[in-house]
């Protein structure tokens, strides 16, 4: 006879995923103890949050769905933020947590289901031993259908039930491409066939689709050039047309080229204020059409078509030749004045006045002169706070799964340590580079010590400016306080070295040879700098916003 929590977690397993990552408890210590029997590999976090963020960061970098298992209630409760996190992402998990018996509520029990809900994210909760198997797949399918987290609820009382009988799982189903059949295909080639300069812009949903290589055939045949949203950061690495990340963290002369647009096809993004830059990074006069899986119109949008990335580029393409679309002299024109390669040359090759001095170095120096020190195959992983602008500006990244941006689609922070466990687990053929803040790192301390449990290479770089960067910047001009925005130095790197990570405090760019001697054995296992940065520089993003 097979239990319940058996069933359940063969049948994940069966289903493909291969990694879970979480916190025991009474709700869910059986049902992990099955999975591991059954072949998952299994991280031990050290709270609910980063189990969560892990498990979202696995995704983020693989593409494969993972496990989160949690406790009912309280590890429950403690996932929140993660799970916000990547349900506004869309990243495909199964939370396998534990609940309230079928026969009723316990007195220490939460309606579980009501929270996932507030959340955005699906339940599914089996009542029946006899539906575990059918329940569990519809989990997995939903996930990887919706792209979304999807609850998998385990009511306390049927844990140990026995099944009468297990029907053999079929594996998920694969996701479904939208039609394209309604995309207005005549509507995107009218503002084509008027085109001048066309931008195509990728986002996150058009590297899901697997349109790269679709995408970049379509730039070339109408002499586009090309950008990408943060998210889907290196989606045209090396191409000669990339002018590389649209929005705030667009180096000027990219920026410049992006402005000059007159037509827009963008990809899977929901054109956000923080591609768009609040506004800034398009001419008001250029044309924008938006082709999305949800097909909800942004504001800035003339035309929202609704439809799989790679399927209607595949159509545009060959309408294109069949309507005899003329292709733009833009990128040549470009080429020709210079303008791509200062653009493809990016910040790196922008001069700043270095504010490095008083024992606290430059984030900009810093980021710069780490640049070339970091192996080229790697994952960065950020977390939410003001550093965020310098990675981004000076770290490429081989591709879009190279690129872990916790905590941006929920606007928090504290999630960039788990999320550099989940990465580091997911892609081990990549080392993983993980940026964080102080307020960000002692948010999620906890979990330092799961990644360097965990062998991993990492490089783990605190920006650390004793303060809420962000908020100092915004805030302070106009009346906060700064005394509750503003700490006393932490000792990171005695903090790391106290959990088993190689550590060292950066003050200079000499303290930054500790990087080409440990890559130098092998880069094994964890390296922490504990960056001491300026206090009073500016991110060019927060800047533009701010008008300063």
């Amino acid at each position: 006879m097979t239990t319940f929590a058996t069933a359940v977690a063969q049948t994940l397993a069966g289903c493909g995923i291969d990694h879970a990552f979480g916190l025991v408890g009474g709700g869910n210590i059986l049902a992990t103890a099955a999975l591991t029997r059954a072949g998952v590999h299994y991280t031990a976090a050290r709270h609910e949050g980063g189990a969560m963020a892990m498990a979202d960061a696995y995704f983020r970098a693989t593409g494969r769905v993972a496990v989160c298992t949690t406790t009912h209630g309280p590890g429950l409760a403690n996932t929140a933020t993660a799970l916000a996190e990547a349900a506004k992402n869309r990243s495909a998990v199964v939370l396998l947590c534990g609940d309230a018996p079928v026969a009723g509520p316990r007195a220490h029990d939460i309606d579980q289901s009501a929270l996932a809900a507030s959340l955005g994210v699906p339940v599914v909760r089996p009542t029946d031993p006899d539906t575990a198997v059918e329940d569990t797949v519809r989990a997995v399918r939903t996930a990887t259908a919706a792209q979304c987290p999807v609850a998998l609820f385990l009511p306390g009382d049927l844990t140990d039930r026995e099944l009468s009988a297990v029907p053999v799982a079929p594996p998920p189903q694969a996701r479904a491409k939208e039609s394209d059949e309604d995309a207005e295909t005549d509507e995107i080639l009218t503002f084509l066939s008027a085109a001048r300069r066309p931008l195509l812009l990728a986002g996150l949903g058009a590297w899901r689709s697997g349109a790269a290589k679709i995408l970049t055939d379509l730039g070339d045949r109408l002499g586009a050039l090309l950008a990408t949203t943060v998210m889907a950061n290196g989606m045209f690495a090396a191409h000669p047309a990339a002018l590389g990340l649209c929005g705030g963290f667009a180096s000027p002369p990219a920026a410049a080229l992006m402005g000059e647009a007159d037509v827009v096809l963008a990809f899977g993004t929901s054109l956000g204020d923080f591609t768009l830059h609040g506004g800034r990074i398009l001419d008001p006069a250029a044309r924008v059409v938006q082709v999305t899986l949800e097909g909800a119109r942004a504001p800035r949008a003339d035309l929202a078509v609704r439809g799989d990335a790679a399927a209607v580029a595949t159509r545009l393409l060959d309408a294109a030749d069949a309507h005899g679309i003329a292709r733009s002299p833009w990128r040549e024109r470009a080429a020709a004045s210079g303008a791509l390669r200062r653009a493809a040359d990016g910040w790196a090759a922008l001069p700043h006045p270095d504010a490095s001095g008083g024992g606290r170095i430059d984030p900009r120096t810093l980021t710069r002169e780490l640049a070339p020190l970091l192996p080229a195959e790697r994952t960065v992983v950020l977390d939410g706070g003001h550093f965020i602008g310098w990675p981004a500006m000076y770290w490429p990244v081989p591709d879009p799964a190279g690129l872990v941006f916790t905590g941006a689609a929920f606007q928090s922070i504290g999630l960039g340590l788990a999320g550099a466990v989940g990465a580091a687990v997911g892609r081990p053929d990549r080392t993983t580079v993980a940026a964080v803040g102080d307020g960000g790192a002692l948010m999620g301390l906890p979990e330092l010590e799961t990644l360097v449990r965990s062998g991993r290479s990492a490089l783990v770089v605190v920006y650390d400016d004793a303060s809420y960067g962000f908020e100092e910047h915004m805030y302070v001009p106009r009346g906060a306080d700064a005394a509750t925005l503003r700490f006393g130095d932490t000792d990171f790197a005695a903090v790391a070295r106290a959990l088993g990570a190689r550590a060292v405090t950066v003050r200079g760019t000499g303290d930054l040879s500790a990087v080409p001697e440990w890559t130098a054995r092998g880069a094994e296992g964890t390296l922490l700098l504990d960056c001491k940065v300026s206090q009073g520089v500016l991110a060019p993003f927060l800047s533009d916003l701010l008008g300063r």
